[in-house]
């Protein structure tokens, strides 16, 4: 009997309670304080933990949450006004003091966080009264309410919040065992209206083969976006399980340490631009469930520049480009390289395939890359640190074209901001900053337009693919819905059938 259940993808009776959901994750959150995590598995967890006081619509632009209204009587000043009765997990009503507690631990020079260059500009917060908060900036900012996606924490948490989170979001925390699960609980007090389901458990699996097998058994409910495109294309030949697919906005890309003497020369970088077959990569890794990447700024997003440069393969191109850099191929189209470079992945199997397409297509350019992988808390530690040469990693959930200014001005260096190849373009910081404080959107679109040119000639990454969302599921689930940014708040919607 066991052995035809596994023939037809019978559904194994799962271990927990009925009108949990079971959502399968390949990362493990590193930290649940929404000021500090940024991987993506944390700011998935932030999503349920936690509310904002805007968030962000299918349209990228932002929406009130926590808030009911932003009022701006001038350039550099945002008054907000807070939900009324809203209450954190452990029953506290949220006031104007824990807005103000949140956004001035991100002011606060000894507060640790990759998140702080966003506020950069802030110069005060302030709450007028209970429901009320003054934001004062030290200039005009025009993405600045798009920095207000961040979750409230109570005033006076300290750094317990890494691992026992109080918010005011959909769910609440039951317990939390890093690399292996979380489990949340729908929280009855949720402003907006309770979960559809008895909770949620996020578990860890970090083998790609081991998510799609425990899908089939039937063991987990969900995967949102962390199944390879191999496996989602065999379970959709299979036909039992739902796949659901939307255009999404996470842009993978290779990065480069502009600080390393061989790839601080331009032509080296666009070098191996052209050498790359992104074409390949979407079509064959990625079973189409990608897109060729212009940029970080999304296509849906208003500011895109559809003009903007963009890879093509071309070997021919490539190696012209590094004899001009002066490096030659010692031996022309023989086994010796030009030279080495080492690229450091995840140790997650599409990445690592993925990894050693980009190596084959250097070498036919006379580049030799030694592949290093690591499980993702390693790698992603020495990209914060800066250690390494060449690197492949997502932007997840790019909303908004400030992250020009948060991964490419010189001024957002870690550990205050995301431009963690070192990249230095002064026309780029002019435009950016000009960009930054012009109120007028078709100007802002134009100044940003420019930053997009540049960053493309100049190659600081090399982008990959904007990622196709997609999510696999149990024929029992309803409710399940992609956004563009991959949020997992839909979740809170999210319910079982029950069985016959």
């Amino acid at each position: 009997m066991a052995a035809a259940c596994g023939a037809i993808g019978c559904r194994s009776a799962s271990s927990e309670p009925p009108g949990i959901i079971t959502v399968e994750l390949a990362n493990s959150p590193t930290n649940l304080d929404p000021r500090v995590g940024s991987d993506e598995a944390s700011q998935k967890l932030h999503q349920l933990l936690y509310s904002s006081l805007v968030t962000v619509g299918d349209d990228l632009r932002v929406r009130p949450e926590l808030a009911t209204a932003i009022d701006q009587p001038d350039p550099r000043t945002y008054i907000v006004h807070l939900r009324h009765g809203v209450r954190f997990h452990d029953g506290r009503v949220l006031t104007s003091a824990d807005v103000v507690y949140t956004f001035r631990s991100l002011l606060d020079p000894a507060f640790v966080s990759p998140k702080k260059g966003a506020y950069r500009l802030v110069a005060s917060v302030d709450a007028l009264d209970a429901d009320t908060v003054r934001f004062t900036l030290k200039e005009p900012f025009a993405s600045f309410a798009v920095n207000l996606v961040l979750g409230i924490v109570p005033a006076g948490a300290g750094p317990e919040l890494a691992r026992h989170p109080i918010g005011t979001g959909p769910y609440r925390l039951v317990s939390f065992v890093p690399d292996d699960r979380t489990v949340l609980a729908p929280f009855a007090g949720y402003f907006g209206g309770a979960p559809k389901n008895a909770g949620l458990v996020l578990k860890v699996v970090p083998d790609d083969t081991m998510r799609g097998l425990e899908l089939r058994k039937g063991t987990v409910d969900l995967v949102v976006n962390d199944l390879s495109p191999d496996i989602v294309a065999e379970l959709q030949r299979e036909g039992r399980l739902k796949v659901t697919t939307a255009p999404g906005t996470d842009f993978a890309y290779l990065g480069f340490n502009l600080r390393d003497p061989l790839l601080a020369d331009r032509r080296v970088r666009r070098a191996l631009g052209f050498g790359i077959d992104r074409g390949a990569i979407v079509r064959y890794l990625r079973r189409g469930l990608a897109t060729e990447a212009a940029g970080i700024v999304p296509v849906s997003s208003w500011a895109f520049d559809p003009d903007v440069f963009t890879f093509t393969y071309d070997p021919a191109r490539a190696k012209r480009l590094l004899d001009e850099a002066g490096h030659p191929d010692p031996d022309g189209d023989g086994p010796l390289p030009r030279f080495h470079l080492s690229l450091k992945t995840s140790t997650s199997e599409v990445y690592r395939i993925q990894a050693a397409a980009i190596q084959q297509d250097l070498r036919q350019i006379g580049v030799a890359v030694d592949i290093r992988s690591y499980e993702f808390a390693t790698l992603y530690a020495d990209v914060l640190r800066g250690n390494f040469q060449m690197y492949t990693l997502q932007w997840v959930g790019v909303s908004d074209p400030d992250m020009l200014r948060r991964v490419f001005h010189s001024s957002q260096m870690p550990p205050v901001g995301f431009n963690r190849g070192f990249y230095v373009n002064p026309e780029v910081d002019r435009l950016i900053d000009e960009a930054t404080v012009e109120p007028d959107e078709a100007r802002r679109k134009a100044l940003y337009g420019r930053v997009q040119a540049l960053v493309a000639e100049d190659a600081p990454y090399i982008p990959l693919w904007t990622k196709t969302n997609v999510a696999v599921y149990q024929p029992d689930l309803h409710g399940v819905r992609l956004s563009p940014i991959g949020s997992f708040a839909f979740l809170a919607d999210v319910w079982k059938a029950p069985a016959r």
